[in-house]
């Protein structure tokens, strides 16, 4: 999918020297600066649970690296930064997610998933979403095709939590979750209205409230992303589990790994494949 404000930008950065915050290397990636660090994106699969087929992609930030094994940058600079500079790291990352998603032409028809930091919460005042859905704007790129993924939170945050989605529901985003429970995502189904609620693989482990989440998010239009999938045994007990029709996403280091290059088409089928073979060996 071609856009051409999004492009002329590109072609702009495309002649901006590496001594900037933001330029585009010699394979056309986008790189950002943040205090002495150099980072960029890379994307991780999501796909549907019946056939393996990508539905989506979500963004990690990560130091650059020529192999794509940079570090999270999170990690690096969370303990360094204060909070104003973590809102300034939170909308650069934004921004080079953004830019290195839409410039490949793989990423036509699947979501993007993009993380909000625990500190933007409190950190940020006024009307959550509106500087990111201007940048969109400005590079007519699809918002509606964007999920801003809100972190898990305490108790004590429930009304800060409430407060962030529905400022970014009304800039046009849809609004996706962390669940520490089985119990917690029906909790927070009924009370957010996501599009979407992670859900860490190990703890499915009750059949009836995992069959039960995922029937009541399929009537609400929800998606269940089961996430960490690192081995087969874990993927085979989501699947004796979940005996019903309501469908389900998944996502983990069985299928793939974070890389900057979204999966072609054949590539994608391949990898499912591979994992389907497994099963069967």
């Amino acid at each position: 999918m071609h856009y051409p404000a999004l492009q002329n930008y590109l072609s702009r950065l495309q002649s901006t020297l590496a001594t900037t915050n933001l330029w585009l290397d010699e394979q056309g990636r986008a790189r950002g600066r943040y205090f002495n660090s150099t980072l960029t994106s890379a994307f991780q699969a999501i796909r549907a649970g019946d056939d393996g087929r990508i539905v989506a992609y979500e963004a990690y930030a990560r130091s650059y690296a020529s192999d794509d094994q940079g570090l999270n940058i999170w990690k690096l600079l969370e303990n360094a930064a204060n909070d104003d500079e973590s809102v300034e790291l939170d909308r650069l990352c934004r921004l080079l997610h953004t830019l290195n998603f839409y410039r490949q032409p793989e990423s036509a028809k699947l979501d993007l998933y993009l993380s909000v930091h625990s500190r933007l919460l409190a950190a940020v005042e006024g009307n959550h979403g509106m500087a990111f859905r201007r940048i969109l704007d400005v590079l007519e790129l699809p918002h509606p095709d964007i999920v801003l993924q809100l972190p898990l939170i305490t108790p004590s945050q429930r009304w800060v939590l409430t407060h962030v989605a529905e400022n970014y529901r009304r800039n046009g985003f849809r609004i996706g979750l962390h669940a520490a429970s089985l119990e917690q995502a029906v909790d927070l189904l009924d009370r957010i209205r996501p599009s979407s609620i992670k859900v860490d693989i190990s703890l499915a482990n009750d059949a009836e409230a995992q069959v039960r989440l995922l029937e009541q998010a399929d009537r609400a239009q929800c998606h269940i992303i089961f996430r960490r999938i690192e081995n087969q045994k874990r993927l085979q007990a989501l699947r004796d589990a979940n005996q019903t029709a309501s469908p389900y996403l998944l996502q983990g280091f069985l299928f793939d790994l974070p890389k900057a290059a979204l999966l072609s088409r054949e590539e994608s089928k391949l990898s499912f494949h591979y994992e389907e073979e497994f099963k069967l060996a």
